[in-house]
Protein backbone atom coordinates (compact mmCIF):
# COMPACT_ATOMS: atom_id res chain seq x y z
CA UNK A 1 0.00 0.00 0.00
CA UNK A 2 1.63 3.20 -0.90
CA UNK A 3 1.45 5.91 1.40
CA UNK A 4 1.25 9.45 0.97
CA UNK A 5 3.31 11.75 3.28
CA UNK A 6 2.19 15.40 3.64
CA UNK A 7 5.59 17.98 4.63
CA UNK A 8 5.30 21.06 5.78
CA UNK A 9 8.10 23.53 5.47
CA UNK A 10 7.99 26.54 7.70
CA UNK A 11 8.28 29.56 6.30
CA UNK A 12 11.06 31.78 7.02
CA UNK A 13 10.98 35.89 7.30
CA UNK A 14 13.65 36.68 4.97
CA UNK A 15 14.38 40.27 7.28
CA UNK A 16 12.92 42.53 4.71
CA UNK A 17 10.94 45.39 6.69
CA UNK A 18 8.03 46.66 4.28
CA UNK A 19 7.45 50.21 5.23
CA UNK A 20 4.00 51.47 6.34
CA UNK A 21 2.21 53.64 3.69
CA UNK A 22 2.38 57.17 4.44
CA UNK A 23 0.05 59.82 3.48
CA UNK A 24 1.65 63.10 3.27
CA UNK A 25 -0.01 66.27 2.77
CA UNK A 26 0.72 68.67 0.09
CA UNK A 27 -0.03 72.29 0.40
CA UNK A 28 0.48 75.05 -2.09
CA UNK A 29 1.14 78.38 -2.32
CA UNK A 30 0.84 81.04 -5.32
CA UNK A 31 3.44 84.08 -5.66
CA UNK A 32 3.44 85.88 -9.30
CA UNK A 33 5.99 87.10 -11.88
CA UNK A 34 5.51 90.50 -13.44
CA UNK A 35 6.70 92.97 -15.82
CA UNK A 36 5.32 95.79 -17.59
CA UNK A 37 6.63 98.40 -20.23
CA UNK A 38 6.61 101.67 -21.35
CA UNK A 39 6.59 104.10 -24.13
CA UNK A 40 10.01 104.91 -25.25
CA UNK A 41 10.69 108.37 -26.31
CA UNK A 42 14.31 108.42 -26.76
CA UNK A 43 16.00 109.26 -30.34
CA UNK A 44 16.55 106.30 -31.96
CA UNK A 45 20.22 105.72 -33.77
CA UNK A 46 20.49 104.83 -37.48
CA UNK A 47 20.80 100.94 -38.60
CA UNK A 48 22.21 99.38 -41.93
CA UNK A 49 19.38 98.78 -44.35
CA UNK A 50 20.77 95.85 -45.27
CA UNK A 51 21.75 93.94 -42.11
CA UNK A 52 19.22 96.27 -39.89
CA UNK A 53 20.49 94.85 -36.55
CA UNK A 54 19.62 97.78 -33.62
CA UNK A 55 22.10 96.14 -31.39
CA UNK A 56 25.11 97.45 -34.58
CA UNK A 57 24.03 101.48 -34.57
CA UNK A 58 25.71 102.50 -37.81
CA UNK A 59 26.17 106.34 -38.36
CA UNK A 60 24.83 107.82 -41.78
CA UNK A 61 27.46 110.22 -43.93
CA UNK A 62 25.08 113.36 -45.63
CA UNK A 63 26.38 114.47 -48.86
CA UNK A 64 24.58 117.38 -48.70
CA UNK A 65 25.33 119.37 -45.35
CA UNK A 66 29.13 119.86 -45.80
CA UNK A 67 28.93 122.63 -43.43
CA UNK A 68 27.97 120.54 -40.93
CA UNK A 69 30.48 117.49 -41.39
CA UNK A 70 28.21 115.70 -43.57
CA UNK A 71 25.90 115.03 -40.33
CA UNK A 72 22.84 114.16 -40.66
CA UNK A 73 19.37 115.98 -38.87
CA UNK A 74 18.68 114.45 -35.88
CA UNK A 75 15.54 112.30 -35.46
CA UNK A 76 12.47 113.14 -34.12
CA UNK A 77 11.52 112.49 -30.28
CA UNK A 78 8.86 110.70 -29.29
CA UNK A 79 7.63 106.89 -28.88
CA UNK A 80 6.47 107.47 -32.76
CA UNK A 81 9.87 108.62 -34.37
CA UNK A 82 11.62 109.28 -37.37
CA UNK A 83 15.02 108.51 -36.91
CA UNK A 84 16.72 109.12 -40.28
CA UNK A 85 16.12 109.66 -43.64
CA UNK A 86 19.22 109.57 -46.97
CA UNK A 87 19.29 112.79 -48.87
CA UNK A 88 19.42 112.28 -52.46
CA UNK A 89 22.47 113.16 -54.16
CA UNK A 90 22.35 112.94 -58.09
CA UNK A 91 25.85 113.61 -58.63
CA UNK A 92 27.60 116.63 -60.88
CA UNK A 93 26.41 115.92 -64.56
CA UNK A 94 27.36 117.37 -68.04
CA UNK A 95 24.65 119.92 -69.35
CA UNK A 96 22.41 118.09 -71.87
CA UNK A 97 19.68 118.74 -74.74
CA UNK A 98 18.45 114.94 -74.56
CA UNK A 99 15.79 113.79 -72.28
CA UNK A 100 18.21 112.09 -69.27
CA UNK A 101 17.80 110.14 -66.20
CA UNK A 102 20.10 110.28 -63.54
CA UNK A 103 20.49 107.73 -60.59
CA UNK A 104 20.99 108.49 -56.65
CA UNK A 105 24.67 107.86 -54.87
CA UNK A 106 24.31 104.76 -52.52
CA UNK A 107 24.19 105.56 -49.05
CA UNK A 108 27.67 105.48 -47.10
CA UNK A 109 28.41 105.29 -44.07
CA UNK A 110 31.53 106.87 -41.61
CA UNK A 111 34.24 105.30 -41.15
CA UNK A 112 35.08 103.54 -37.74
CA UNK A 113 37.48 106.88 -36.95
CA UNK A 114 34.59 109.25 -38.06
CA UNK A 115 37.29 110.79 -40.64
CA UNK A 116 34.85 110.20 -44.02
CA UNK A 117 32.95 107.82 -45.62
CA UNK A 118 33.55 104.46 -46.30
CA UNK A 119 33.03 104.02 -49.87
CA UNK A 120 33.68 100.46 -50.44
CA UNK A 121 30.48 99.78 -48.57
CA UNK A 122 27.48 101.30 -50.46
CA UNK A 123 24.00 100.80 -49.41
CA UNK A 124 20.53 101.42 -50.73
CA UNK A 125 18.96 104.76 -49.35
CA UNK A 126 16.60 104.82 -46.82
CA UNK A 127 14.18 106.10 -44.20
CA UNK A 128 14.15 104.59 -40.91
CA UNK A 129 11.11 105.07 -38.67
CA UNK A 130 10.57 103.68 -35.16
CA UNK A 131 6.92 102.70 -33.24
CA UNK A 132 7.27 102.11 -29.80
CA UNK A 133 4.08 102.98 -28.23
CA UNK A 134 3.14 99.90 -27.31
CA UNK A 135 -0.23 100.53 -28.70
CA UNK A 136 -0.31 99.03 -32.00
CA UNK A 137 -2.75 101.68 -33.35
CA UNK A 138 -0.86 101.43 -36.95
CA UNK A 139 0.97 104.34 -38.57
CA UNK A 140 1.55 105.92 -42.10
CA UNK A 141 4.80 107.43 -43.52
CA UNK A 142 4.69 110.52 -46.18
CA UNK A 143 7.25 112.22 -48.08
CA UNK A 144 6.20 115.63 -49.96
CA UNK A 145 8.23 117.47 -52.52
CA UNK A 146 8.02 121.26 -51.36
CA UNK A 147 9.28 122.48 -54.52
CA UNK A 148 10.82 121.98 -57.88
CA UNK A 149 13.96 121.77 -57.99
CA UNK A 150 15.65 125.27 -57.84
CA UNK A 151 18.77 126.75 -58.29
CA UNK A 152 20.90 127.70 -54.85
CA UNK A 153 22.60 131.21 -56.14
CA UNK A 154 20.89 133.87 -58.70
CA UNK A 155 21.14 132.13 -61.91
CA UNK A 156 18.66 132.83 -65.58
CA UNK A 157 17.30 129.33 -65.22
CA UNK A 158 16.38 129.02 -61.89
CA UNK A 159 14.03 126.36 -61.73
CA UNK A 160 14.44 122.31 -63.27
CA UNK A 161 10.58 122.57 -65.23
CA UNK A 162 9.53 119.16 -65.58
CA UNK A 163 11.82 116.94 -63.81
CA UNK A 164 10.89 114.06 -61.86
CA UNK A 165 12.07 112.18 -59.22
CA UNK A 166 10.52 108.64 -58.84
CA UNK A 167 11.20 106.35 -55.51
CA UNK A 168 10.97 102.13 -56.54
CA UNK A 169 11.88 98.93 -55.37
CA UNK A 170 11.12 99.76 -51.71
CA UNK A 171 10.91 97.02 -48.86
CA UNK A 172 10.19 97.13 -45.49
CA UNK A 173 13.05 95.71 -43.52
CA UNK A 174 13.74 95.21 -40.07
CA UNK A 175 14.90 92.40 -37.56
CA UNK A 176 11.21 92.73 -35.79
CA UNK A 177 9.09 89.76 -35.68
CA UNK A 178 6.13 92.20 -35.63
CA UNK A 179 3.50 92.22 -39.06
CA UNK A 180 5.54 94.02 -41.58
CA UNK A 181 4.19 97.27 -42.41
CA UNK A 182 3.73 97.70 -46.79
CA UNK A 183 5.99 99.86 -48.44
CA UNK A 184 4.87 101.78 -51.92
CA UNK A 185 6.86 103.35 -54.87
CA UNK A 186 6.72 106.82 -55.32
CA UNK A 187 7.02 109.30 -57.79
CA UNK A 188 7.18 112.97 -56.13
CA UNK A 189 5.31 115.64 -57.03
CA UNK A 190 5.99 119.30 -55.98
CA UNK A 191 3.96 120.18 -53.08
CA UNK A 192 1.97 116.74 -52.66
CA UNK A 193 1.95 113.98 -50.20
CA UNK A 194 2.97 110.18 -51.22
CA UNK A 195 2.54 107.62 -48.94
CA UNK A 196 5.75 105.87 -48.54
CA UNK A 197 5.00 103.20 -46.14
CA UNK A 198 2.42 102.36 -44.17
CA UNK A 199 0.64 99.78 -41.35
CA UNK A 200 -2.49 99.05 -40.22
CA UNK A 201 -3.84 98.02 -37.25
CA UNK A 202 -1.49 95.32 -35.37
CA UNK A 203 1.19 95.91 -37.69
CA UNK A 204 4.81 97.99 -38.07
CA UNK A 205 5.92 97.98 -34.39
CA UNK A 206 9.65 98.12 -33.46
CA UNK A 207 11.98 99.94 -35.55
CA UNK A 208 11.62 99.62 -40.04
CA UNK A 209 13.17 101.05 -42.49
CA UNK A 210 12.03 101.87 -46.06
CA UNK A 211 14.35 100.79 -48.65
CA UNK A 212 15.18 101.65 -51.99
CA UNK A 213 16.51 99.05 -54.49
CA UNK A 214 20.53 98.13 -54.40
CA UNK A 215 23.39 98.90 -55.57
CA UNK A 216 24.60 99.00 -59.03
CA UNK A 217 27.68 99.60 -61.23
CA UNK A 218 26.45 102.17 -63.73
CA UNK A 219 28.64 104.09 -66.70
CA UNK A 220 28.91 107.34 -66.09
CA UNK A 221 31.42 109.83 -68.68
CA UNK A 222 32.87 106.29 -69.40
CA UNK A 223 33.04 105.57 -66.00
CA UNK A 224 32.04 102.86 -63.78
CA UNK A 225 30.64 104.29 -60.27
CA UNK A 226 27.98 102.38 -57.80
CA UNK A 227 24.55 104.14 -58.24
CA UNK A 228 21.31 103.14 -57.26
CA UNK A 229 19.32 102.64 -60.21
CA UNK A 230 15.88 102.32 -58.06
CA UNK A 231 15.89 106.10 -57.40
CA UNK A 232 15.89 108.31 -60.38
CA UNK A 233 15.50 111.87 -61.42
CA UNK A 234 14.46 112.20 -64.90
CA UNK A 235 15.37 115.91 -66.64
CA UNK A 236 14.01 117.32 -70.08
CA UNK A 237 16.47 118.08 -72.53
CA UNK A 238 14.21 121.07 -73.66
CA UNK A 239 14.18 122.02 -69.80
CA UNK A 240 17.34 125.09 -69.90
CA UNK A 241 20.04 124.20 -67.18
CA UNK A 242 22.82 126.81 -66.06
CA UNK A 243 26.12 125.31 -64.59
CA UNK A 244 24.99 125.75 -60.62
CA UNK A 245 23.14 123.61 -58.13
CA UNK A 246 20.02 123.15 -58.15
CA UNK A 247 18.05 121.95 -54.64
CA UNK A 248 14.66 120.68 -53.40
CA UNK A 249 13.49 119.61 -49.66
CA UNK A 250 11.98 116.36 -49.19
CA UNK A 251 9.97 116.46 -45.53
CA UNK A 252 9.09 113.34 -44.43
CA UNK A 253 6.20 112.68 -42.12
CA UNK A 254 4.52 110.24 -40.10
CA UNK A 255 1.11 110.24 -38.69
CA UNK A 256 0.24 108.08 -35.53
CA UNK A 257 -2.83 106.59 -37.45
CA UNK A 258 -3.40 103.78 -39.91
CA UNK A 259 -3.42 104.91 -43.32
CA UNK A 260 -6.33 104.62 -45.41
Amino acid sequence: MKKIILSTIPAITLGVAIAPEVNAEEKNYESNAIVEFTPDTSINKSVDPVNPDTEKPVEPFDPTTPDTGNKPNEGTTGPLSIDYASSLDFGKNKISNKDEKYYANPQYFFLADGSGPDLTNPKPNYVQISDKRGTNAGWALTVKQETQLTATKETLNKVLDGSEIKLSQNKAVSNSKAVTPTAHEVTLVAGDSSNVMSAAEGQGSGTWLSAFGGIEKVEVDGESVDKNTAITLTVPGATPKDAVQYKTVLTWTIADLPSV
